[in-house]
């Protein structure tokens, strides 16, 4: 029986993904995921070593399939997702003692985020699997600053006569003794995060923060600001999880691959992404690849020159792609992320290098298919393949280049603000005042005496800043 299993996994791979075991009626039996396929599979082959239930469910396996996915954490979502949809025998059996963490928000008047492990029937807004209880923890400890909405349980809550600990630090509104206007907007926010809608909200934080800055609402300012750099966080961290390792990845072979499939010698390749927000700080990237991976010398940075394709995402295609070939490394092939619009616009403002579309498709991660240079539509490379995680790998680094140029530029205009009305204190300075005390309020409330002990900034400066603000004082 061992000898029969080693066959059925001799050719597994050393990558992380899912994997699938079958009986002799083709039944689905069981999926799990693995940091790596080879050795996790591995551990299967002598059965007296597994636990009881493993040892039934092992000797019924006729066949074993399994599906690569370019890191651990998108192995656990895709598992969750094969369970949920084709309800595997033994996974349904092993249902409530091991499940990863999940979150949900409570059916309640004040809705209550809740971890839990375990059956999802009675719950109402559940959110997740998380890779580990860390990622859980650090999502609920984001939505307690950005939304402030309530983690303790309803007995906890109703006897409760004052506010606790974490009204105090800004993580609760305290539902339990304090009105509530804005509490179901709040809960309506933290769904919006839960779900990955972030860039949006970020948007109306910023103008949120601009409007409290003008209005000389620092406080609301500081904690909208404070808002801003959590969800910037978090989303910094799911980017990073999403990222395919490099080292998986055979470059020399799968960009060879790629050459066969569309017939042309492939030195350099360019991948172009765009990014905006309402049509502001409107900004584009290239990255490069060949044979030997990514070559980062050759990444470009495109600022808008024409204001009236701001947030005209074919519009901005069109100018970074026409700088691109006028002025930068020459491209054997150009990619571009998007939809036979996006190809159109690069064949047509680049008509004699090949271009080849990555379009996202219905679900993302999964349905991913391609527009060849001859403008036909792409299809049969398979979703595990090497090639076909390699361009999912430099798709998604052109997004994760793009996406860190845009942040960092709007990053700057979060942190203009009245500092920006002082002649003479320019970004060095205001970085500076920034990082000495905090935020903007308390440099307004700093003394003259704390202004120049500022790092690099002079008692010059310090007294200019400081007569800014108390100019009744002087």
């Amino acid at each position: 029986m061992n000898i029969q299993f080693s066959d059925l996994i001799a050719n597994a791979p050393d990558a992380p993904g899912t994997y699938r075991m079958y009986g002799r009626d083709s039944s689905l039996l069981y999926v799990g995921k693995a940091k790596n396929l080879a050795n996790r599979l591995r551990q299967y082959t002598d059965i007296s070593k597994l636990e009881l239930h493993k040892q039934v469910m092992r000797s019924l396996v006729t066949r074993v399939e399994w599906e690569i996915c370019p890191t651990e954490a998108e192995a656990l979502i895709r598992e969750q997702e094969l369970i949920k949809t084709l309800k595997p025998k033994y996974n349904i059996m092993l249902m409530d003692d091991k499940m990863y963490p999940m979150l949900a928000l409570t059916a309640h008047e004040f809705p209550r985020l809740l971890k839990f492990r375990g059956k999802i029937s009675q719950r109402r807004d559940v959110f997740g699997p998380y890779p580990s209880v860390t990622a859980l923890n650090d999502t609920i400890k984001m939505i307690q600053k950005v939304c402030r909405l309530r983690t303790c349980n309803d007995t906890f809550m109703h006897n409760r006569t004052r506010p606790c600990l974490l009204y105090q630090i800004g993580r609760c509104s305290a539902p339990c003794c304090l009105p509530q206007p804005d509490y179901q907007k709040n809960v309506a926010l933290a769904r919006r995060i839960l779900t990955g809608d972030t860039e949006p909200i970020i948007a109306e934080l910023s103008n949120d923060m601009k409007k409290y800055s003008d209005e000389m609402d620092f406080e609301k300012a500081a904690a909208t600001r404070d808002k801003i750099i959590a969800l910037t966080q978090t989303a910094s961290r799911g980017r990073h999880n999403k990222i395919t390792h490099e080292k998986n990845l055979d470059w020399d072979k799968n960009v060879s691959e790629l050459e066969k499939l569309l017939n042309i010698k492939i030195e350099r390749a360019g991948v172009f992404d765009n990014s905006h927000l309402f049509g502001k700080n409107s900004v584009g990237a290239m990255i490069c690849f060949g044979h030997n991976g990514f070559t980062k010398t050759d990444y470009r940075h495109f600022k808008l020159q024409t204001k009236s394709n701001a947030g005209n995402d074919i519009g901005m295609m069109a100018e970074f792609v026409s700088r691109a070939v006028a002025h930068g490394p020459k491209l054997d092939l150009i990619i571009v992320d998007g939809g036979i619009a996006q190809w159109n616009i690069a064949h047509k403002v680049a008509p004699n290098i090949p271009i080849f579309g990555v379009t996202k498709g219905e679900v993302r991660n999964g349905d991913e298919h391609f527009i060849l240079p001859d403008g036909s539509i792409y299809t049969k490379l398979p979703k595990d393949s090497s090639l076909f995680l390699m361009l999912r790998a430099v798709r998604d680094e052109a997004h994760r280049f793009v996406i860190t140029y845009h942040r960092n530029r709007r990053a700057k205009q979060i942190t203009a603000s009245v500092l920006d009305e002082i002649e003479g204190i320019g970004p060095t300075r205001k970085h500076a005042l920034i990082q000495h005390f905090g935020s903007v309020r308390n440099i307004m409330d700093a003394t003259l005496q704390q202004l120049e002990l500022t790092p690099t900034l002079g008692k010059a400066a310090a007294k200019k800043i400081y007569a800014h603000f108390h100019s009744e004082l002087l």
